[in-house]
């Protein structure tokens, strides 16, 4: 670029701020007074306040105001030159000025006329402004902004509020917390629009542009009309679907659609994302455009000319097609889309290293693809790029970082007046690098052309990076590579630095380096010693000397404490740097009772031990240090690895020689110096008198032991024995612990004395949720996770041990690389082999007693010496308690005895002679015993000489051995241990501990009196055992031996096949647990005991310590045993124990070779809710289903009682599975014709798809009987469907169902129900199923007469009497079932010897009738019968009829014959007579639902009223007056018949049908026929509104004549309203016609044709089909009614998806596949919400509970702005009980909106008090009124909650809460009302009169 012509006075360049600061001091803008400053508040310009042109732009003024504007700065510019010239001459230096922007600094559009601009236009901060779109580049993605780079080097932010649409962006946060990170990433390319401007708060001069990435700012002014195929566009991934991705774009008139298909490999896309697509196609009828994410197709996509196209459809990014039009100085300026013209500035040029001559490039007219870089909309101006990388639509590469420095840098371009173009040699590819003239040297440069000519070489510092233009900014001054810190990457820790205070706050101070890189001093490091007011102590401006603390993520900490820069110690700046003796400065970060935590630099931490802080044992650390305080240390350790470092304030410490040293693990003896609350001082007896420590758990093993110890120590007393676990400077820590002294030589002190599967002693150092700390000498500790901290896993470690415990190890595993122990503590194989637990308990006990004997004034225990074990003492009974008898003695006072009643007790006041069992010294008790085994052993003991008695007591016991097993009886139960006596040795008395090292917080196993156990012998008496015979119980010694073991033999090796000896360990239901050898153990399966799976109880002949002789048949598989160390598989049968045979052709698994048929006898293992499994052998199991175990009803309801685990069932293979080795059996044998069964039989591991029927059938043949469980009881006259195999139904007819002709056959059955079956007949259908016909009569071998049911129609005659159940009913008649195979048809005329005006209600569906066979025709099957009698006759009906014998005011009883809406008809007891008691008769008191309180059948009484002989009318009424006022007046009705009468009137009695033809009573009979008509649009119920009412009841409603003339009168003013009302009940008569329930397919063929679009005949179509087994014509029936429906009615198509979900939920093969495939597609026609909701109900009522969770899964995500699904998913997971209820609460109200939240939470709080925990209801209820106090309804809902539950207590305390708040009257009186109610029902009268008197007093202060 040429220079300017003409000179003037230099100016400093400016330099952006980003990118230049580190060498400069802040820009601050200078502005002339006439520019525009953009404000703060200024508001965002988005609409373009310029007319649109035809042209597409232009600028606003004419050509003659942009001349005289020319002209104005023209003259401006040679004036401000003249005065540049004129100081120039005063001065003794000239300075040339080299402009590095336009002079004008504003932006230009594209209607330039006259003389064109020196300079293309470029984006600075003075002419950025709101609105304008720019092009940029992420470079930096924080969690809550964005940052990008701009164009010119400027930077921009993004606030995550504004990366997305308002609406969309809120999703995206939903779904993820934290997601720029997810969606952005640094180096994509954005498109974004400036929002505002604003200074920088913390650097003075600097302006923060914030930035819009939203589209609906971006696509502003676009249509659809104006998009174009092959346009790019930018849009956000709103969803994933399927088959592609639904696209937003910002704007709600159009939506996109992203076909996977044209996506592009390998490219994961999120939701919320943004990506670029080109338009492949527009639907305008859906407004959807398709989009292309191809890279190679957007990158090349061109957007196309346009006519009349605006500027507000440019994007940046777009790339166009463009020409040159002229050149700049600086850049070229080019035209595009027919009407706009753009700039492009000189370092966005095609080439990247343009040299001087770049100009001759782009000649006039030359054709270049160019990419938008800005759109201004105020001044129309464009910015375009010609970057290769950009218009690739890809990001430059960055390949150098900021500091770099390179030598050989090539000078390509100089530009006069602004810098130098540089190739700099990066890798992999050279970068450009600009100077500018600021930094091309320290000095000034008046003649840069001529030092640097181009291709010289330089070297050149890198300053910054232009990620856009792929530019890097560089800086040739020797200054720059002088200084020590120049980037934050040349900051390292301990450098001492000079800086300059800029800022000063209560967190610390702001510094700045010379090369402008700031630190922070916090606020502990700007003084030695705490600052109140840092202001004063650090001044602004102020340069002082600083040490670096610390640099991490361009964050610097400097201190300025003196000494630490003053101090010449080395540094730690990392965990490596800590080597062992270095001495170091650090500062204390935290002060703990256990030491101090030791910061160092760069966030390296040490700690030091209270006992390396020089301090005396007890002192108060926090009072000798505090934090912040600069402390000199010395490394002790330190592991890298681990990030530890031990540490030490001792400097120099004493050094004591090796012959003087206490190591670790010795024992040494000590006098306690004193007693603190937490540990005892001692002084330890050893070369230079140092002290050591004891923490109370270290006193003793036992932890009451421990307390009882300290409680008692003084100082003086005299510890013969202490370990030392470990030296803390010169202070020992030691331990009391008889286990850990006694095993002082084997506690290892380092990893190399440490051997896997060891057992170790040691104590718990600490207890986490994940498992134990175990330590031992020194600071040696190993891990025991919790899986193997305790047998039992579901037990918390915190809650099982304690932190001091004592424990037995054993050692896992030692990995020397990490240095970890890993240890089991499972009493399983950490068992102690000795007695030292309970023999620690007894020495200590007389330790404690001694020393509580040196407090008091016994000072000797010679009391205990008269109470040897087993002595006989003499006393007297001083009292009798409830638990035992208390002796006292003569000799001593104090000592008291004591005998349980197990003991044998004896009259108070008494003198008895007891043997002595225990001695308590510590409590002075002595437990004695008067049982005869006891006293006769003594009293043979004393018959002796007294010199004998020693020596026969010593012989009694030599007679046992130490490690002797011996059988013992519970004498004692103390809490710690037991008192044993061992009869088979002449009743010793020995002593054995309940629990163990490692159990002693365990729940202990309950010892009984007289209880046998089986013990060890451990230890005989001795003075080490305080004299007592000590034992190990079995259960508590079981352990694996080890090798330390001094009984431990060399052990064997043993293979497959070997005979051993094996001692029995355990007896299970199923196996033997055995060991043999050193440490091997085995099992014995049940069937692997004897040659045949015979014997009930194969158990039954061994008992536990039993030695048995065992074959090794097999090495265990670990999943088998649980995983336990049970190694070996062993037989005790015969044949495999006789040597006769070769074992090893035994061992070896034979083929699987079973036949069906063959009988096999198995072992029941596991019993489920429908299965049996059993075990055939060690590898084959077998199923046995509920209903072939039995079929004895009662049987199968008990069948979980009678298979318990361990019986020995025989059965029969039905078949089998090769590959799972599993058998499906029967109990009963049956013939089969095929052998062996290959491998394509029934799966019965899962019973969840159909297997062949033919597999499940073999068994069961006609004439079987079997046991069978209701599955179904379908409809009318279908039977039952009754369940008699895991896959397999039959069907029972409804003539099946009773031996006998029954009225309701079907009572007495219900779903579910067992029932005893026999098969009739099994049919196969042309499609391979298979029909089995069954019978449930009692009798199964046949029916007798007159019961007997005709099976063939041959046996039919006519005459013949037949009885049958109702099949269906029609207009002209009804068919009747005469058995499992005949019907019968009756004609209309014979259904009855009177008329029968509705025969659906006279004869339902399955009622009983008894008729005469008509006509009988065998060839077409055809049956006719009548129920007409030839007895009736007119005379028996005139004497039923007889009204004379009816009179008025008479008391009748009856039965109510049918209830309609306006009355009762009741047939009177003894006639056939008829009466109406209207429903204004029927009570006192108005009855508003008749149909409720009175049914058909019920005994009545009633009072004549009227009686009508010539209309037959009788008019009843049943009030209580009534019949009071008769009875009492009258007589007529005794009180005893009346209350008889009452009392029965519930019960049926036959009713005595009269019907009525028409010319007999024609009135009455209409009127029946009509009330017959139910009430459904037409209202009945006003019986004064109807001629039918008054004809029927006008004579007792109305008994005043004058009132007929106004009835009269006011009939013919409703006569047109009265002929409506009769229209309205013919078309109720033609629906009820319509309505009734057809019978066959034919009449449901019509209905539906006449109504197509009613779901429930449809429903009711697949019903019959269903009923009738024909599954396939049900489903094509829901296809055909889903095809039918008006798509307008969705609710009734919904209704047949809902029945379709059901069909297939109960035949689907497989049922769960069938209904998703039904599912889907209903989704497709109805509302997917509702589809939801019907499947879910479905579910839920199948209690498919896997299922619903899994759709409720879905549900929440597809509906979460929902609240019944919501409410769903919380009702769900109460149901089922699980815990997971708070966290779906979270997320709903996350999800749902606001004013849903308190519908939502109050239901789940009922919820929660019907199903859930009613203490979270209640939190939520009290959450929800803390907010709301003034809502009644949700006191009034909190408050029937809690009545609900009943607590009495709490529900008065929220009343009394509620009637205390500050409501209005309304409220409060509901509030009262409430309350009262309450205690009324609870009927406290003193409560009652309480409300009522608060209820007054907030009355009268209320009026007051």
């Amino acid at each position: 670029m040429a220079p300017p012509s003409k000179k003037s006075h230099p100016k400093k360049s400016k330099r952006d701020d980003k990118l230049r600061g580190a060498s400069k001091k802040p820009f601050k803008p200078r502005m002339r007074q006439n520019e525009a400053v953009p404000s703060e508040s200024l508001a965002l310009q988005m609409e373009d306040d310029v007319p649109d042109f035809p042209r597409g732009g232009g600028s606003l003024l004419s050509r003659q105001e942009h001349d005289a504007i020319r002209a104005e700065v023209d003259a401006e510019f040679e004036a401000g030159e003249r005065k540049t010239k004129k100081k120039n001459k005063n001065a003794k230096k000239t300075k040339k000025n080299y402009a590095l922007e336009d002079d004008m600094g504003s932006l230009f559009g594209d209607g330039i006329t006259g003389k064109l601009p020196r300079f293309a236009n470029k984006i600075t901060l003075k002419n950025i402004s709101p609105g304008m779109k720019l092009w940029g580049v992420v470079a930096e993605v924080n969690e809550k902004d964005l940052g990008i780079s701009l164009p010119g080097g400027l930077r921009g932010l993004v606030r995550a509020s504004e990366a997305f649409d308002p609406l969309f962006s809120n999703e995206i946060k939903d779904a993820e917390g934290i997601f720029l990170p997810r969606i952005f990433h640094i180096g994509q390319l954005v498109s974004c629009v400036v929002l505002q401007l604003d200074d920088d708060k913390k650097e003075k001069g600097k302006r923060r542009i914030w930035l819009s990435l939203r589209l609906s700012l971006l696509h502003k002014g676009f249509t659809l009309d104006a998009l174009q195929e092959g346009m790019v566009l930018t849009a956000y991934v709103k969803s994933i679907e399927d088959h592609g991705y639904i696209l937003h774009f910002g704007l709600p008139s159009f939506t996109g659609f992203l076909p996977k298909s044209s996506q592009a490999e390998n490219i994961e896309i999120n939701t919320g994302q943004i990506l670029q697509g080109v338009i492949r196609s527009i639907d305008k009828a859906h407004k959807v455009v398709y989009l292309s994410s191809d890279p190679d197709t957007i990158s090349k996509c061109v957007t196309k000319d346009l006519k009349g196209i605006s500027i507000d459809l440019l994007i940046p990014g777009m790339m166009v097609n463009a020409r040159v039009q002229s050149t700049f100085e600086n850049g070229v300026m080019l035209s595009f889309l027919t009407y706009f013209t753009g700039t492009v500035d000189i370092f966005h040029l095609q080439t990247t290293f343009p040299s001087s001559n770049w100009k001759d490039d782009y000649n006039q007219n030359k054709k270049v693809n160019a990419r938008i870089l800005f759109i201004d909309p105020s001044t129309r101006a464009v910015g375009l790029t010609l970057n290769p990388h950009l218009v690739n639509n890809k990001a430059p590469p960055c390949p150098v970082k900021t500091g770099d420095i390179y030598d050989h840098s090539k000078v390509i371009r100089v530009d006069r007046g602004l810098g130098l173009l540089l190739e700099v040699p990066s890798t992999p590819a050279s970068t450009p690098t600009y100077v500018t003239l600021f930094d091309v040297a320290d000095e000034e440069v008046r003649k840069m052309e001529k030092k640097y000519k181009e291709g010289s070489h330089v070297r050149v510092r890198i300053l910054g990076f232009r990620n856009l233009e792929g530019l890097a900014m560089g800086t040739l001054k020797a200054s720059a590579f002088e200084g020590s810190v120049f980037t934050h990457s040349d900051v390292k820790p301990g450098m001492v630095v000079k800086a300059k205070v800029i800022a000063v706050d209560s967190f610390g101070a702001i510094v700045q380096f010379p090369s402008g890189v700031k630190a922070l001093c916090p606020l502990r490091h700007m003084s030695e010693f705490d600052i109140v007011k840092p202001r004063k102590k650090f001044k602004v401006g102020a340069e002082l000397i600083f040490r670096v603390l610390g640099c991490k993520s361009k964050r610097i900490t400097v201190t300025h404490k003196k000494t630490l820069l003053k101090s010449k110690l080395g540094i730690i700046s990392s965990y490596t740097d800590a080597t062992e003796g270095l001495i170091t400065h650090g500062w204390i970060t935290k002060i703990e009772k256990h030491g101090c935590f030791i910061r160092f630099y760069n966030g390296v931490q040490g700690f030091a031990p209270s006992s390396e802080l020089g301090l005396e044992p007890g002192c108060n650390t926090s009072l000798m240090y505090h934090v912040g305080q600069v402390v000199k240390c010395r490394v002790k350790g330190s592991v890298p690895a681990s990030r530890r470092i031990n540490l030490s304030f001792i400097i120099k410490p004493t050094r004591i020689s090796e012959d003087d040293m206490v190591k670790l693990g010795s024992v040494v003896g000590g006098v306690v110096d004193r007693v603190t609350p937490h540990a005892i001082i001692v002084n330890v007896s050893a070369k230079g008198y140092l002290k050591g420590t004891i923490s109370t758990e270290h006193l003793a093993d036992h932890q009451g032991h421990a307390a009882l110890m300290k409680s008692t120590l003084k100082p003086g007393y005299e510890f013969d024995q202490l370990l030392v676990l470990d030296v803390e400077g010169n202070n020992f820590i030691l331990s009391a612990k008889y286990s850990l002294i006694n095993s002082a030589q084997q506690l290892p002190l380092d990893l190399t004395q440490i051997h896997p599967n060891s057992v170790v002693h040691g104590y718990i150092c600490n207890i986490i949720e994940t498992g134990c700390f175990v330590r031992f000498l020194g600071r040696l500790t190993g891990f025991s996770p919790r899986n193997k901290v305790m047998d039992d896993q579901r037990a918390v470690p915190s809650e099982a041990f304690f932190i001091g415990q004592s424990v037995r190890s054993n050692i896992l595993d030692v990995n020397s690389e990490t240095g970890r122990i890993t240890l089991s503590l499972k009493q399983s194989c950490c068992s102690s082999t000795d007695a030292s637990f309970i023999q620690e308990y007894f020495l200590l006990e007389e330790k404690i007693a001694k020393l509580q004997l040196s407090d008091s004034e016994h000072s000797e225990l010679k009391w205990a010496e008269g109470f040897n074990i087993g002595t006989v003492i003499e006393g007297k009974i001083h009292d009798a308690k409830d638990f035992g008898v208390v002796i006292s003695f003569e000799k001593y006072n104090d000592v008291f005895g004591f005998i349980t009643h197990y003991q044998l007790t004896a009259e108070r006041g008494s003198t008895v002679q007891a043997v002595v069992l225990d001695v308590a010294k510590t409590e002075r008790l002595v437990d004695l015993s008067l049982k005869p085994e006891f006293l006769d052993r003594h009293k043979e003991d004393s018959s002796n000489s007294q010199a004998g008695k020693k020596k026969r007591r010593r012989e009694a016991y030599k007679e046992l051995q130490p490690h002797q097993t011996v059988n013992a009886i519970v004498e004692i139960v103390k809490e710690n241990y037991l008192v044993l006596s061992l009869p088979e040795y002449n009743y010793a008395i020995g002593y054995a501990s309940v629990s163990d090292y490692n159990t002693q917080k365990f729940a202990q196993k309950q010892f009984l009196h007289g209880q046998s156990v089986i013990a060890s012998v451990m230890a005989l008496p001795s003075p080490s055992t305080v004299g007592r015979l000590l034992l190990v119980l079995k259960s508590v010694s079981e352990a694996t031996e080890t090798s330390s073991s001094k009984r431990a033999k060399k052990k064997s090796s043993y293979n497959v096949g070997s005979l051993v000896q094996a001692e029995i360990t355990e007896i299970k239901p199923l196996e033997l647990r055995l060991k043999f050898g050193i440490g091997f153990h085995g099992r014995v399966h049940i069937t692997e005991v004897c040659d045949e799976n015979v014997i009930e109880n194969p158990f039954s002949n061994f008992r536990i310590g039993q030695t048995v002789s065992a074959r090794i048949v097999a090495k265990a598989n670990k999943s088998e045993n649980n995983g336990k160390n049970h190694q070996w598989e062993l037989s005790i049968k015969p044949e495999m124990l006789t040597g006769s045979i070769e074992v090893e052709n035994k061992l070896v698994d034979a083929e699987f070779r079973i036949s069906t048929g063959q009988r096999v006898t198995g072992y029941v293992y596991k019993v489920e809710n429908e299965w049996i499994w059993l075990t055939i052998s060690r590898h084959i199991k077998a199923q046995l289903f509920l209903l072939d175990t039995s079929c004895e009803p009662n049987e199968l309801q008990e069948f979980q009682k009678r298979f318990e685990v361990g019986k020995a069932v025989s059965g029969y293979v039905l078949s089998a599975n090769k590959e799972k080795k599993l058998l499906r059996m029967v109990l009963h044998q049956f013939s089969v014709s095929n052998g062996t069964l290959d491998g394509k039989v029934l799966n019965i591991d899962n019973q969840h798809c159909n297997p062949p029927i033919e597999n499940l059938i073999p068994h069961i043949h006609k004439g079987d009987t079997l046991g069978g469980r209701i599955s179904k009881i379908l409809p009318g006259v279908g039977g039952l469907l009754v369940q008699i195999g895991p896959h397999l139904y039959g069907k029972v007819h409804f003539t099946e169902l009773k031996d006998s002709w029954v009225s309701d056959p079907l009572s007495g059955y219900h779903e579910g129900q067992f029932v005893k079956c026999k098969v009739l007949e099994i049919g196969h259908s042309e499609k391979g199923t298979v029909h089995v016909d069954l019978s449930l009569w009692s009798s199964l071998n046949g029916m007798h007469s007159p019961n007997s049911r005709v099976e063939k129609i041959d046996n039919l005659h006519s005459d013949m009497l037949v009885q049958g159940y109702v099949k269906n009913v029609t207009s002209k008649g009804c068919f009747i079932l005469l058995s499992r195979k005949l019907d019968a048809r009756i004609l209309l005329a014979n259904l009855s010897d009177g008329y029968v005006e509705k025969p659906e209600r006279e004869f339902p569906i399955g009622k009983l009738v008894s008729g005469r066979v008509l006509s009988v025709e065998p060839l077409s099957r055809r049956v006719e019968v009548t129920l007409k009698t030839s007895s009736a006759t007119s005379v028996q009906k005139s004497e039923v009829n007889d009204f004379s014998s009816i009179l008025v005011g008479d008391i009748i009883f009856g039965t109510i014959k049918r209830v309609e809406s306006y009355g009762l008809f009741i047939t009177i007891d003894d006639t056939n007579m008829v009466g109406l008691c209207h429903i204004s008769e029927l009570s006192d008191d108005h009855i508003s639902n008749i149909e409720t309180k009175y049914k058909a059948g019920e005994r009545v009484a009633a009072k004549i009223l009227k009686v009508d002989e010539e209309r037959h009318r009788i008019s009843l009424g049943m009030k209580n007056s009534y019949i009071k006022e008769t009875t009492q007046n009258n007589g007529f009705v005794d009180d005893t018949q009346l209350s008889t009468f009452l009392e029965n009137n519930s019960r049926e009695i036959q009713n005595l049908d009269v019907e009525y033809e028409d010319e007999e009573y024609p009135v009455l009979s209409q009127v029946e026929s009509r009330a017959s008509i139910l009430p459904l649009e037409v209202d009945l119920d006003d019986v004064n509104h109807s001629n039918l009412d008054d004809a029927v009841g006008q004579n007792h409603i109305y008994t005043n004549e004058t009132n007929t003339i106004d009835e009269k009168s006011k009939r013919r003013a409703k006569k047109k309203a009265k002929e409506e009302k009769e229209q309205e009940i013919r078309a109720a008569e033609e629906r009820l016609m319509l309505n009734d329930v057809p019978r066959t397919a034919d009449e449901f063929e019509k209905l539906v044709r006449g109504s197509p679009n009613s779901s429930f005949l449809w429903i009711k179509y697949m019903a019959l089909m269903l009923s009738l087994a024909d599954i396939e014509k049900a489903r094509s029936i829901a296809e055909r009614a889903l095809r039918t429906i008006n798509i307008r009615e969705e609710s009734e198509k919904l209704n047949i998806w809902m029945a379709y979900f059901n069909l297939e939920n109960e035949y689907g093969n497989p049922p769960e596949e069938a209904v998703v495939k039904v599912f889907q597609r209903a989704l497709q026609y109805c509302d997917p919400k509702k589809v939801h909701l019907a499947l879910l109900g479905m579910y839920e009522r199948t209690e498919q509970h896997k299922l619903a969770d899994e759709l409720l899964e879905k549900m929440t995500k597809k509906f979460k702005h929902s609240c019944k699904v919501w409410l769903r998913r919380v009702q769900n997971v109460l149901k089922q009980h699980q815990d997971g209820v708070q966290p779906v609460i979270n997320r709903a109200l996350l999800c749902l909106p606001r004013h849903k939240h308190i519908k939502f939470i109050s239901q789940t709080a009922i919820l929660e008090f019907k199903s859930g925990v009613p203490d979270r209801g209640r939190s939520m209820f009290e959450g929800m009124l803390r907010e709301y106090p003034k809502r009644t309804d949700l006191w009034s809902v909190y408050l029937d909650q809690e009545i609900r539950l009943g607590d009495i207590d709490i529900i008065r305390a929220l009343f009394e809460r509620a009637i205390n708040l500050s409501l209005e009257p309304r409220k409060m009186k509901f509030l009262f009302k409430k309350y009262l109610e309450y205690e009324k029902s609870q009927g406290d009268e003193e409560r009652i009169e309480s409300v009522k008197r608060k209820a007054m007093e907030y009355a009268n202060s209320t009026l007051a």
